[in-house]
């Protein structure tokens, strides 16, 4: 396969969530994943985070903030790359099925897109605290939490490099 068939594989892979409800609908039963995040620097914890998020089923979808949601969740200097260099790299990982972007402060409405049958988020939350639990639970899905990997961050890497 030529590189340029690559790059066209990993853009396919962002897709506007106006197409979710239709996409979900071809799945059928395929174990549907979704976790959120803003995935600013891409370090070795999200990587594992998301390769543990995607062994729990059979597709992964990342809910992704736009670089609007992520200001209002991180501050003013966040985030450090833009939402669509963002949603490329994460798009770009092999684990990821598809990446969709959400502006409000909560993924929300994007998981009533999604309609997930498993819930991820790290193992600094408790299960009935992560957004879209009502949502999940009704359906008769799970929530999980995974284990993160302690010492990576991307505040404590922008940090470092004085950012």
């Amino acid at each position: 396969m030529n590189r340029k068939a690559y790059l066209e594989q990993i853009r396919a892979k962002v897709i506007p969530r106006n197409l979710l409800p239709a996409l979900r609908a071809t799945w059928g039963s395929k174990k549907v994943v979704f976790t959120n995040g803003c995935f600013d620097i891409v370090h070795r914890g999200h990587v594992e985070y998301l390769a543990k998020a995607a062994e729990l089923g059979d597709l992964l979808v990342v809910g992704l903030n736009t670089d609007a949601s992520t200001r209002r969740l991180k501050g003013p200097s966040r985030p450090l790359q833009d939402e669509a260099s963002r949603a490329m790299v994460i798009a770009s990982l092999q684990v990821v099925s598809l990446v969709a972007l959400f502006d409000e402060d909560t993924p929300y409405e994007l998981i009533k897109l999604v309609m997930p049958d498993i819930l991820v988020k790290g193992a600094d939350y408790k299960p009935e605290d992560i957004v879209g639990y009502d949502l999940v639970a009704a359906r008769g899905g799970r929530v999980e939490t995974v284990p993160l990997v302690g010492g990576y961050s991307t505040s404590s890497i922008a940090a470092k490099m004085g950012c």
